[in-house]
């Protein structure tokens, strides 16, 4: 019985060595290593952090809109409600007054008006399942919003 101890302790202490000098060999190269696995293909950031993909895309004569699509995922399954993210990027102007169809049916869904200069921003919706702004921001490409939806 007291040789079994004995020898538990003994293997205990060597796995935990040999773990601590495999942490420091592997250290240095963890970077890389993290790097490589987001590149794999069944990698992919969340909808609820990147704002889903993008549907649809507008080009306008000074910039573009990227109109992503709704995201109502949740922690198990679907969620009732949740947000689309509308993109502007390139030459915007100080005011943005533009109409959008988010679920691609070819009826406005909302008009969204943004005050870049005074980040006041203003929904009218004209569809039932659209609710109102959850975020409205600059951002480094230009002016993102989030608007809450409905299924």
């Amino acid at each position: 019985m007291v040789i079994m101890r004995k020898f538990k302790i003994i293997a205990g202490t060597i796995w935990a060595l040999l773990a601590m000098i495999l942490i420091l060999i592997l250290f240095p190269g963890l970077n890389s290593f993290s790097g490589s696995v987001a590149k794999l293909p069944f990698m992919k950031l969340n909808p609820n952090y990147s704002g889903g993909d993008v549907a649809k895309q507008l080009v306008l004569e000074n910039y573009i809109i990227d109109i992503r699509k709704p995201v109502f995922d949740g922690l198990i399954g679907q969620k009732k409600s949740g947000f689309v993210q509308i993109d502007w990027r390139g030459n915007i102007p100080e005011v943005i007054s533009d109409t959008i169809d988010y679920d691609l049916d070819q009826n406005a869904d909302f008009i969204i008006r943004i005050n870049r200069e005074t980040n006041r921003s203003e929904i009218t919706s004209f569809n039932g399942n659209v609710g109102n702004i959850m975020i409205s921001t600059p951002t480094s490409y230009g002016w993102a919003i989030r608007v809450n939806v409905k299924k």
